[in-house]
């Protein structure tokens, strides 16, 4: 059994599985990795946001939410990147894991189911965001970066918050949290295992407790 770590902040009611304490050693063994990997996150969870509006741009209630949240995560990319600047750290390209691709592969592809588990989807991206975010803040060795995480802790929370909301007021609670439960056991299908080294570790590679 893999162990769990006891940090009430990184407790997260969308997630599955609680990420695992060999998940936090290896970020804290490669920082500048997750660094990197986090500035593409926030930059890919903008891009996110803007394909939604888009893509359902009927939808007016959507744009208005969408477009601030967009603003913001390009606003973290800045900030994650100005600290990689002050470190000497270039925003290379790194190999991704598979999280990502698994979860946009569970998508439905018929309306108006694609819309929800789009939206459930890129909730459960920004949870799992958080819940690592939150165990960064209380046990990254560099206190720059505990000072980061820590920052960006309370609008993370506000991003799933949304994805929520827009699920549950077009879809219902009871649809939704059907549906996301059986999402939510991919995701953490997604971070099963262990990596084969440390220098594949990112903001969502493989590292849950399983209870």
């Amino acid at each position: 059994m893999t162990a769990v770590l006891e940090n009430p902040t990184a407790r997260v009611k969308w997630l599955a599985a609680p990420s695992s304490a060999s998940w936090l050693e290896q970020a804290n063994a490669r920082p500048d990795l997750v660094l990197i990997d986090h500035a593409h996150c926030e930059r890919k969870a903008a891009g996110v946001a803007l394909q939604l509006m888009f893509r359902y741009p009927s939808d007016e209630g959507l744009g208005a939410l969408l477009s601030p949240l967009a603003r913001e995560e390009l606003e973290h990319f800045e900030l994650v990147l100005g600290l990689l600047q002050r470190r000497g750290l270039a925003l290379r390209p790194l190999p991704a894991p598979g999280y990502g691709a698994t979860l946009t592969a569970a998508v439905r592809k018929g309306e108006p189911e694609r819309m929800l588990d789009s939206f459930l989807v890129a909730g459960l991206i920004e949870a799992r965001s958080h819940e690592r975010m939150a165990l960064l803040a209380a046990h990254s060795h560099d206190a720059a970066l505990r000072d980061l995480y820590s920052e960006l802790l309370a609008s993370e929370a506000r991003h799933f918050g949304l994805y929520w909301c827009l699920c549950e007021e077009r879809f219902g609670r009871e649809v939704t949290v059907a549906r996301l439960e059986e999402l939510a056991a991919v995701e953490v299908q997604a971070l099963t295992g262990e990596l084969a080294q440390t220098d594949h570790v990112r903001m969502h590679s493989v590292g849950v407790a399983l209870l």
